[in-house]
């Protein structure tokens, strides 16, 4: 089994954070996006991952170093291709068209889940879904009453089902959708200007694989700033009486109102922090009120009352009430 992981997206509605870090690598409670996603999906498979695919763009050796030990640490070979243009979901995974053999679980990472299955690996192919009110933005399926999918359409202008597809799938012939996916790029086949995998999979559809629909309990999204601190907070929620904060952090005079994640070396003085906030390593807390928040590593905040915000790494922010989001390196001292 392989997990294939296309991540090379430049994550515009995530700025300033995704200006220093692909957005995959953003920290929700003390892991990254991307580890997170992949731990569940190994955890769902009914067969040991081999080898997990990461398709990125050039993001360093110190970035490709990560995603290869998340792989290790799971106990597969972490592989890297790269994407060097934007064109699409088909040619983004056409990009690690070597990888695709045998059973491949595909997943996109800027989404988290909810769930309790193992993946029924005896199926042709799997598409995760879940019903929501406005499906316009996402690719949606139709099922027949056998409960198998009958259509794919591609964020369609007008309604034809609630059943958005949350980017994550399960192909037991990894080889097939190689094939499908390289006809739609060698015949130029394009849907809203881009090569779409639901077009591939609609060939394959159409060509007698069955695909059945997938449901999870919940799907979160970490496409803009208030929805990864939400995510933040519901996984903080599913990890609740799990031990999150590390004996190595100190606290003067200050509450933590749980669930919470502390980091290594945080320190707090004369502060309440929580419910819902995630704390990077060596960052100070002082003299504030946090809640429904993420701050990432070596951060200082003082005297100010934040909820609803994100700050990155070493961002120094001092006297204000708020609600924000403030990138890597950042410097803001109210009066």
């Amino acid at each position: 089994m392989k997990i294939i992981v296309p991540m090379a997206g430049m994550g515009k509605r995530m700025r300033p954070h995704t200006l220093t870090t692909p957005k995959p690598l953003l920290p929700i409670a003390g892991k990254s996006i991307v580890q997170r996603l992949v731990e569940d999906i190994a955890n769902a498979c009914s067969e040991k991952v081999d080898e997990i695919v990461f398709i990125i763009g050039h993001f360093g050796k110190e970035t490709e170093d990560h995603l290869k030990k998340i792989a290790n640490d799971l106990g597969a070979i972490g592989t890297i291709y790269y994407q060097e243009e934007a064109l699409g979901t088909a040619h983004a995974i056409l990009c690690a068209k070597e990888a695709l053999t045998g059973k491949v679980v595909i997943a996109f990472a800027d989404t988290l889940f909810k769930a309790d299955f193992k993946i029924d690996d005896s199926q042709e192919g799997i598409i995760w879904v879940q019903k929501i009110e406005d499906p316009k933005a996402f690719g949606v399926v139709k099922v027949n009453d056998k409960n198998v999918i009958t259509d794919f359409f591609e964020k369609p202008e007008h309604f034809v089902s609630d059943l958005a597809i949350i980017g994550i799938y399960y192909i037991k012939d990894g080889a097939n959708l190689r094939k499908e996916l390289q006809y739609l790029i060698d015949n130029n086949i394009k849907d809203k200007g881009e090569f779409q995998l639901t077009n591939a999979l609609e060939n394959m559809k159409n060509k007698g694989i069955e695909f059945t629909p997938g449901k999870v309990i919940e799907w979160l999204d970490c496409g803009n700033k208030d929805s990864t601190v939400y995510t933040n907070q519901r996984i903080l929620e599913f990890n609740k009486g799990k031990n999150l904060i590390s004996k190595t952090h100190t606290s003067l005079n200050s509450v933590i109102i749980e669930p919470c994640y502390i980091g290594e070396n945080v320190k707090l003085i004369n502060s309440v922090v929580g419910p819902y906030v995630s704390i990077g390593n060596n960052s100070v807390i002082e003299d504030s009120v946090i809640k429904n928040s993420i701050v990432q590593t070596h951060a200082k905040i003082s005297f100010a009352n934040i909820h609803n915000s994100m700050f990155g790494n070493y961002v120094d922010f001092k006297n204000s009430n708020s609600e924000l989001s403030m990138g890597d390196y950042s410097t803001q001292h109210n009066k």
